[in-house]
């Protein structure tokens, strides 16, 4: 089974511009009443949370809904959340610091970041900002419809060796699709993972978790679905006809796949990581890095920088920096609006399709309540 959509791209890119903004006004947009449970019965979610970010912090959290069906405990404020491919713009991030800190470079080609790999030379100019703004022509499919996902639930071995030997085969050949054009990659951020490996000569959880995690306070930060008295994912396409999973089964996307979408948090450290993009990387990276980041690339397709979804918007006086995860048991969805000073946050236990896109209305609703047009 994949757990890992392939339709995130589009989700990710629509939700800057399904009329965010609207022009409708809260009440009281200090403290709106956002009627969660009424949100959870008519689309069907187990739970769902939210956070509220200024360049101050959280401004306001809140959490409703129980940990899992068929179960009474209620989800707290403190839980923690899978946010899936909201992870990129963390990967992206990471690469970003160890630019700042001179132990790898921007504009660094395949050949560069895999010295030690036989690579064919149609990648001798394709560079890691290429990898993380989806341009490089890595296409998902033949790579996931070869079995690796499955293959990788199965494998043992080191995390290093298995993106490693899947750096190796995508390298070995021409890329599949035509480069410079748009096309969503789980695998390329997988790639840039990898090479991250090479720089820091460890592993990237390893990594991120030294180098991003900790600097930033993010304590609650970790891979892999929560586990212990924690919230589970739900399986199902059908609203009201979902099922809880256990996170000590079959629950995740493979552990290979750790770059592109396997994070998981509490929302309150996640605000610390949003909040880089609201104050100019917060002193943790400079100006001119949040720059880059948020920059989209050229070519054909939709607005992608590394790891984010953009687009202008009236609300937002600007700048719409946005991104969905999932991985079909979760649903996570990012705003920020760097100009307005304001992200929100939210999160789901059940995937998009099955909660009716749940944690998407939500965010929504804060847009509206919080920064309308």
């Amino acid at each position: 089974m994949t757990f890992h959509r392939r339709d995130l791209l589009a989700a990710a890119v629509a939700l800057p511009t399904l009329g965010l903004g609207g022009g409708v006004r809260a009440a009281d947009p200090a403290a709106p009443d956002l009627h969660l449970d009424a949100l959870l019965a008519d689309t069907g979610a187990p739970a769902l949370a939210f956070a509220v970010v200024t360049r101050k912090g959280v401004q306001r959290q809140a959490a409703a809904g129980v940990r899992r069906l068929g179960a009474p405990d209620k989800v707290t404020t403190n839980d923690l959340w899978h946010i899936g491919s909201n992870t990129k713009a963390m990967t992206a991030a990471l690469y970003g610091r160890l630019v700042e800190k001179k132990r790898a470079a921007w504009g660094a080609t395949v050949p560069m970041l895999f010295p030690d790999l036989k690579l064919d030379p149609a990648w001798s100019r394709t560079t890691v900002e290429d990898l993380m703004s989806h341009r490089s022509g890595i296409l998902d499919a033949p790579v996931m419809a070869g079995g690796w996902l499955m293959r990788s639930h199965a494998d043992k071995r080191p995390l290093t060796l298995q993106r490693t030997e899947l750096a190796a085969q995508v390298f070995s050949a021409p890329p599949a699709g035509k480069p410079g054009d748009f096309s969503y990659s789980n695998v390329g951020f997988i790639l840039v993972g990898a090479a991250i490996e090479r720089i820091a000569r460890a592993g990237w959880e390893e990594t991120i978790t030294a180098e991003l995690f900790k600097p930033l306070g993010m304590a609650s930060a970790g891979f892999g679905a929560p586990t212990g008295a924690q919230p589970w994912g739900h399986q199902g396409d059908v609203p009201g006809h979902l099922t809880p999973v256990d996170p000590a089964g079959f629950s995740d996307n493979p552990a290979a796949l750790g770059p592109a979408g396997r994070v998981r948090l509490g929302l309150a450290d996640y605000a610390k990581f949003a909040r880089l993009f609201l104050t100019d990387g917060g002193g943790y990276l400079t100006p001119d890095t949040i720059t880059h980041l948020t920059t989209p690339r050229p070519g054909e397709g939709s607005p992608y920088a590394l790891g984010w979804a953009e687009a202008d918007r009236p609300w937002a006086g600007g700048l719409v920096l946005a991104h969905e995860g999932s991985n079909t048991m979760w649903h996570a969805v990012t705003i920020i609006a760097p100009a307005r000073g304001v992200a929100f946050l939210t999160a789901c236990n059940a995937g998009p399709e099955g909660s009716k896109r749940a944690a998407y209305t939500l965010a929504h609703q804060l847009q509206l309540a919080y920064a309308p047009a």
